[in-house]
């Protein structure tokens, strides 16, 4: 049982909030996302250095700083893929996730620290959804729709990714989503001494 929360989420937490459950990503389906980009960054890079070279060749050895420059910024789903690959494995230590009595809380962070949170008020659709790789070890990823899209109105979720028991994950948040909202649209202040109102029980999980 969790008996306080975790010293990461103290400085965020607010008065009359309570974590109910924290946990981290698993390594390694967590930095397996960046396969398939792996996979089209080893693809460009391949086609990309067998025309490169040929261009660097007709150069005949001379140092061309435009085609440097332009080898680089061309190349940039080759080495981008490896950059965030590296990202995946920094950012794996300092990742956490935990919900508590109001909200949903994610931090990261590589050289800094970054918290977010998501009222439950705000989340329009809550799934899970377990990949290739997290099937294989077991976990899977939790994801939260609190309305925004990109700049190209594709939806953008925040996740609890690769995290394990995510469908035991998920229910609890749903559970704790509706007693809030419940308790909400029938607030207990509002209603006669002799009707106690809506009383929800939020437990921890272990």
């Amino acid at each position: 049982m969790l008996q306080d929360p975790h010293p990461d989420f103290a400085s965020v937490i607010q008065p009359g909030e309570e974590i109910l459950w924290r946990g981290k990503p698993v390594f390694w389906p967590f930095v397996l996302h960046a396969v398939p980009m792996l996979a089209f960054g080893a693809a460009w890079g391949t086609f990309d250095g067998a025309l490169l070279s040929k261009a660097f060749l007709a150069a005949q050895g001379d140092f061309d700083p435009f085609l440097l420059a332009f080898a680089l910024i061309h190349g940039f789903p080759a080495w981008g893929s490896l950059l965030y690959a590296a990202y995946l494995v920094l950012v794996h230590k300092s990742t956490l996730y935990a919900y508590s009595n109001r909200r949903l809380l994610l931090r990261s962070g590589v050289v800094g620290t970054r918290f977010k949170s998501i009222d439950y008020d705000r989340i329009q659709e809550l799934d899970v959804t377990v990949g290739i790789f997290e099937r294989f070890f077991g976990v899977g990823t939790v994801r939260a729709y609190a309305g925004r899209s990109s700049a190209r109105g594709a939806r953008l979720y925040d996740q609890f990714v690769s995290i394990a028991d995510p469908y035991a994950v998920y229910r609890a948040i749903k559970g704790v989503e509706l007693d809030g909202k419940t308790a909400r649209r029938y607030p207990n202040a509002l209603r006669p001494a002799v009707n106690p109102g809506y009383q929800p029980e939020l437990k921890r999980s272990a």
